[in-house]
């Protein structure tokens, strides 16, 4: 707040110059206004090099002052060749100034190039800061688990988005392609969610290099200049930088680093998705993306089924895990067989057989 006080108190103090001494031959509010607008200007000025690194002021400072000195030079030869006049007057200012705006505009994209750190003194802290710059790829930017990684804490330093990966994504974002547009887009959503985290600095630099048309050689070339990381996911990139002395962070690495170790001998549960490309097999994914291959299990696709780690198998693009399911241990174990309750016992009891009487004669009548 105090700050915008004093650029307020600023342009007001230039504003009231103007109008007392009236330096533009004007009315006194015409002349007052065009010293605010002059005002505005040079705190708009002292508010874009509030960004701009020491390296790079100093490398503006001393780009100027040698345009500066040559376009004096050329000022000589322009008297001595060119008849006094206005024309004399006009090219004297037009080469000073090219001169000047061609110093400051080499000397500051030059500037990184300074090692500060040599001087010693107040320039030593330049040192810490050498090596913490980390170069966006468009293919990180697009994929977007680096925003993921940048609000979790780990990603530290000045965070370079360079102004070709920009037009890059702009030409991704504006394509015909349905596909292609909305993962441009998505990369400009990720741009901004990096933007809003609180403890990352997001720098978008000029810099580029007109001789170079890959995309990913001027990344390579930008790191060289700037001594930093390239962050991408992009297996050729990765490989050609390494070649080239550059370092990198890829993000497919980290993330096949973070999966859980699985040993030989251990048993998982996996749901079988699709067929194998060998015989019999089945294919089942872990939630982290590890493909799961599995011998026997052709026949249980569509079902979960318990599996044996046979091998782990670790390559570039990620983990491969190799399992088997055992058909005769799933069948081994009889279903088990539902036992009846207890009867109550019932204790039965013989009726007695009456014993057969014996036959008896009846007596005749008589007559």
């Amino acid at each position: 707040m105090d700050i915008i006080f004093v650029r307020f108190l600023f342009v007001v103090v230039v504003a009231i110059t103007c109008f007392v001494i009236q330096p533009f031959g004007q009315p006194a509010p015409v002349d007052a206004g065009i010293g605010a607008l002059i005002g505005s200007a040079i705190v708009l000025f002292e508010w874009k090099l509030r960004t701009v690194s020491l390296k790079r002021l100093i490398g503006a400072a001393i780009g100027s002052i040698l345009g500066i000195c040559g376009a004096y030079l050329f000022a000589l030869v322009i008297r001595s060749s060119v008849p006094a006049g206005q024309t004399q007057s006009f090219l004297q200012i037009l080469v000073m100034l090219l001169m000047a705006y061609v110093g400051l505009i080499v000397g500051a994209n030059k500037g990184d190039l300074l090692n500060l750190a040599a001087l010693g003194g107040i320039f030593g802290g330049e040192k810490q800061g050498k090596k913490s710059y980390k170069i966006l790829d468009t293919s990180v930017i697009i994929d977007g688990r680096i925003a993921d990684i940048a609000e979790t804490g780990f990603l530290d330093g000045i965070i370079v988005t360079p102004q070709f990966v920009l037009r890059e994504l702009q030409l991704v974002a504006d394509s015909a392609d349905s596909l292609k547009r909305n993962r441009g887009r998505r990369g400009l959503d990720i741009l901004q969610r990096l933007q809003k985290v609180a403890n990352l600095t997001i720098q978008i630099v000029e810099d580029d290099f007109p001789a170079i048309r890959e995309v990913d050689l001027k990344l390579i070339e930008l790191a060289k200049v700037y001594e930093g990381k390239i962050i991408t996911n992009d297996f050729n990139l990765n490989k050609v930088a390494q070649l080239q002395g550059v370092e990198v962070l890829n993000i497919n690495e980290l993330a096949n680093s973070l999966k859980p170790i699985v040993l030989p001998g251990e048993s998982m549960r996996v749901f079988i998705l699709k067929e194998g490309k060998e015989y019999n097999q089945g294919v089942a994914y872990l939630d982290d993306g590890t493909m799961v291959v599995v011998d026997n299990a052709r026949k249980m696709i569509g079902k979960t089924i318990d599996v044996s780690v046979t091998s782990v198998l670790q390559t570039t693009a990620g983990k491969m895990i190799f399992g088997k399911w055992d058909e005769r241990g799933s069948y081994s174990r009889p279903a088990p067989v539902p036992v009846a309750a207890p009867q109550p016992a019932v204790s039965v009891v013989a009726a007695p057989v009456a014993a057969p009487t014996p036959a008896v004669a009846e007596p005749k009548p008589t007559a």
